[in-house]
């Protein structure tokens, strides 16, 4: 819960601190990728710098690994810094964030059920266009590393059974969003 908090405040002081620029930019963005894993992602993003702005992530899924079925959701707080000749937000730039994500899990197998949570960051390049100052596309790459802990709430079930590699460890995040620029 902690966890959740301190993500949550994160991105609400980075989003916060936006408020005095007066030539703002914001975009609002789907992630094209995430309904491949059975997943919803959106983002909102503010320039409040010539070259910096600030990004606040959100998904939730139902995705399956093996015959673990995940439920759950996930808050990602990021800084871009723009490396590019023009100014936020688009361009070339790099994007250190961080990311909690929480998931009931179960079992089909067993009808086990569990609980996921797991906190971590990563770094992403990515470059984004605008055009036509309205129509926003976002294509980002980068490593990542989350570690959690999970909570098994079937008595005699023990938490090898249910497959959860892909999200602990080392991992890679990336993604193309599609949205709206004003």
């Amino acid at each position: 819960m902690n966890r959740i908090i301190f993500t949550l405040l994160v991105g609400l002081a980075i989003l916060g601190s936006t408020s005095s620029v007066q030539a703002q930019k914001s975009v609002i963005k789907l992630n094209l990728f995430s309904p491949i894993v059975s997943t919803v992602s959106g983002f909102y993003e503010n320039a409040f710098s010539e070259n910096t702005s600030a990004q606040l992530g959100f998904f939730y899924t139902g995705a399956s690994i093996g015959d673990t079925k995940f439920s759950g959701f996930g808050i990602t707080p990021e800084i871009r810094f723009y490396l590019s000749e023009t100014s936020a937000p688009q361009g070339f730039y790099a994007a250190p964030f961080i990311r909690y994500q929480n998931f009931d899990l179960t079992e089909e197998n067993t009808e086990s059920k569990a609980t996921l949570s797991n906190f971590g960051g990563g770094l992403l390049i990515g470059k984004q266009w605008i055009f036509k100052e309205r129509i926003a596309l976002d294509a980002f790459i980068g490593p990542s590393y989350v570690s959690g802990s999970i909570e098994v709430e079937s008595q005699g079930t023990d938490e090898e059974i249910f497959e959860t590699g892909a999200l602990n460890g080392f991992g890679v995040r990336l993604g193309l969003a599609f949205g709206i620029a004003f």
